[in-house]
């Protein structure tokens, strides 16, 4: 996944990002994509202190995204009534970790999404690749 940015000049705004973090989805296999229609999906610039706190992080670029809920296998008929789940992408990070590694824009924000489906689904790091692999880029590969 890495290559050159496909972004030049003013790095993009949270719409661009969320562009791509949708685009992603979009291309998830059917299995995947039909248990994704309640969540919300959004960009921040920064993860706020309280968020920062619960994990354990100090710094807002040390975290890029961050999936809110229960996963699929933990839920119940009684969770009815709670927030629904969100995946939340943290635009300056995701721009500090292309800046300082180089990978493609798009690719680092599809594998910031995927690894935040992921949690929705319960995966395993080993599942979250094997998932990724399987969305194809919208390069045609």
């Amino acid at each position: 996944m890495s290559g050159q940015a496909t972004f030049s000049g003013q790095a993009p705004d949270a719409d661009g990002i969320e562009a791509i973090g949708r685009a992603t989805i979009a291309r998830l296999p059917a299995q995947f994509a039909v248990h994704l229609g309640d969540i919300v999906f959004v960009v921040e610039e920064f993860a706020d202190d309280e968020t920062l706190a619960a994990l354990g992080l100090e710094h807002p670029l040390e975290l890029s995204g961050l999936y809110h809920g229960r996963p699929l296998g933990e839920k119940s008929s009684m969770d009815s009534g709670t927030m629904p789940d969100r995946i939340v992408l943290y635009r300056r990070a995701i721009l500090e970790e292309w800046i300082e590694t180089g990978v493609r824009l798009d690719d680092l924000v599809a594998h910031v999404t995927i690894h935040e489906i992921g949690h929705h689904f319960g995966l395993s790091d080993d599942d979250m690749h094997a998932l990724e692999d399987s969305v194809p880029d919208d390069r045609g590969s």
